[in-house]
């Protein structure tokens, strides 16, 4: 049995979905793109409506995951779990994961690339905390593997060390040495690795204040 459209209204409360009205009766709502192609005076069978309403379940759930990532970029794990937590069903879910996918919206090796160069320019940390950081992310490991690959841990730790080290630098070397230490290994660089730069860092950071103390002498 076929029903006559009579009405297709705006909704206030949400400008970009329409209420549509079968035989004087409010039936459903849709997003505009998807009710773009109804008219008044339209007849939809029982079919019809049911694919406008998965279609518009679709496009809802694909909205909702654009708005997340606008925030920040998202790995395709995070998608999932957001969506899931909407309660969307699954199958809607698979659909936009694809969508996003074959868009490049989401691209979980641009993820982590990304993720790292981030953490490596304003928090340096080991491969180590960088790995779980993306296992946590659900980024598969052969991606992680590939995207660490390049990766200096010790290059790393001096990095994290020398922006760290001024904060300790009116503390005697033991001192300097237990909190350094505990620093870094809290940023997931191993004992092995922190140890070599720390006597490095130590005499780095005495000879910059030497030369301004005589700088300042000289004055």
């Amino acid at each position: 049995m076929e029903r006559k459209i009579t009405a297709i209204v705006r909704q206030k409360r949400n400008p970009e979905r329409v209420s549509i009205f079968l035989d004087e009766e409010y039936a459903f709502g849709l997003t505009r793109i998807v009710a773009a192609w109804l008219q008044v005076g339209q007849y939809l069978s029982e079919e019809k409506i049911d694919s406008l309403q998965a279609e518009d379940a679709q496009e809802v759930a694909y909205l909702i995951a654009i708005k997340y990532l606008d925030y920040r970029e998202r790995s395709e794990t995070e998608i999932r779990a957001h969506l899931n937590k909407r309660d969307i069903n699954e199958r809607v879910i698979e659909d936009v994961i694809d969508r996003l996918l074959r868009s490049g919206l989401v691209d979980d090796r641009r993820f982590a690339a990304n993720w790292v160069e981030n953490r490596l320019e304003f928090r340096p940390r080991g491969r180590r905390a960088l790995f779980y950081e993306l296992r946590q992310k659900g980024i598969a490991e052969e991606i992680i593997q590939d995207t660490l690959d390049p990766i200096n841990d010790e290059e790393l730790a001096y990095q994290a060390a020398i922006k760290k080290a001024k904060n300790y630098q009116s503390l005697e070397w033991d001192e300097f040495r237990k909190k350094m230490l505990g620093f870094l290994s809290r940023r997931g660089f191993s004992y092995n690795i922190t140890s070599t730069i720390l006597t490095r860092v130590w005499d780095e950071l005495n000879e910059a204040q030497f030369t301004k103390n005589t700088l300042t002498n000289k004055r």
